[in-house]
């Protein structure tokens, strides 16, 4: 999200200079832009430093207008800011976020840093309308300051034949049948549904696997075990993180998405797997009905037999999914990162404006 308001704002605003605070891992600059500055900044963009100190850190006395860009709101700003905001759910849904004594550490520093953000940023940025939605449950007087920014898709997702070579290295059978879910080890990803779902669609010995690409954690030893009482451990893979390539060919190989989370504040994976041709069965609740637009089948992450049925209907339908792809196809292109630095361009010169007053 931010490499593509690196990448389109500079363009869209040639009267406004940008300071980008970089990353010294950052190899080389963010942007040859001449109206954009660079200035070197060795703490996190959502560690403590920025979270509590930022302005101690970076110098910030030639800024007129401040946009964190990652959900949490720094302390100390002398001047308006926008803050964007994924999702809230770990003030609302703790247990979804990540366990274990990480998960305790991350709960109370993004809660301060979103509290903060929710109740004094000058502006919100809400990367959907279900996000907008859920801040203004959480605290009303936000609503009147918050803009519903929608995420992009990147162009280099896009429809080509699976790559046969890409799929042995990692590990898959080149024409293998296969159910793909993304997501991280957390509770709201709805793996154990996934599984569970999969498992009631394509019992005993099915000739379809499902594919995790899940960045590894404690749940993963869970849906191993799981897989082996459900009798379909032998038809379950996990990958590790993937690179771009690898994962487009992945969507083009996948007979269907399933991204049955409890909720999202976006959700990459539906527009990402769309804009490569691959069907989509998600959740009808969160952020997810409003990004798929119809374009993909909703089932009720809840309920096993709902996930198992959508997943049988687009599996078992050559027609139906032929339908889904180019419905998929339609809708992504309708989501441009574009428009969603144009969105938050919109904020930063009503603020300013509001500034000049």
């Amino acid at each position: 999200m931010v490499r593509r308001l690196i990448d389109h704002l500079p363009a869209l605003a040639p009267d406004l200079r940008f300071l980008l605070l970089r990353h010294p891992a950052h190899d080389g600059p963010l942007s040859d832009a001449t109206n954009v500055i660079e200035q070197v900044v060795r703490q996190a963009a959502n560690g403590p430093a920025t979270l509590w100190w930022l302005p101690e850190v970076a110098d910030l006395s030639r800024v007129d207008l401040f946009h964190a860009t990652f959900n949490i709101m720094p302390a100390g700003l002398t001047m308006p800011c926008v803050v964007t905001i994924h999702d809230i759910m770990r003030l609302t849904k703790p247990s979804w976020c990540r366990t274990g004594m990480r998960g305790v550490v991350e709960r109370h520093f993004y809660g301060h840093g979103l509290r903060r953000a929710i109740h004094h940023a000058d502006a919100i940025a809400a990367i959907s309308a279900a996000t907008a939605a859920e801040i203004a449950r959480f605290h009303p007087p936000a609503a009147s300051r918050t803009s519903v920014t929608a995420s992009g898709v990147s162009s280099h997702f896009r429809p080509l034949p699976p790559d046969s070579a890409i799929l042995s290295e990692l590990g898959l059978t080149p024409g293998q049948p296969f159910v793909l879910t993304i997501g991280q080890d957390a509770p709201y990803k709805n793996h154990e549904g996934a599984l569970r779902g999969f498992a009631a669609a394509f019992p005993g010995d099915a000739p379809i696997e499902l594919v995790f690409v899940q960045r590894q954690g404690a749940g993963r030893a869970k849906l191993i075990m799981l897989a082996k009482a459900l009798g379909v451990a032998d038809r379950i893979r996990f990958l590790p993180t993937v690179n771009d390539a690898q994962l487009i060919t992945l969507y083009g190989a996948a007979r269907v998405l399933l991204h049955p989370s409890l909720g999202e504040g976006f959700g990459n994976p539906i527009v990402e797997a769309m804009a490569c041709g691959c069907p989509v069965v998600t959740s009808n609740t969160s952020s997810m009905p409003e990004v798929a637009e119809g374009a993909a089948l909703l089932v009720d992450p809840y309920d096993i037999a709902s996930i198992a049925s959508g997943l049988l209907a687009v599996v078992q339908s050559p027609t139906r999914a032929a339908a889904m792809r180019r419905a998929g196809l339609i809708r992504a292109a309708e989501l441009d990162w574009r428009d969603f630095a144009a969105a938050n361009l919109a904020i930063y010169r009503r603020l300013l404006a509001n500034r000049s007053l």
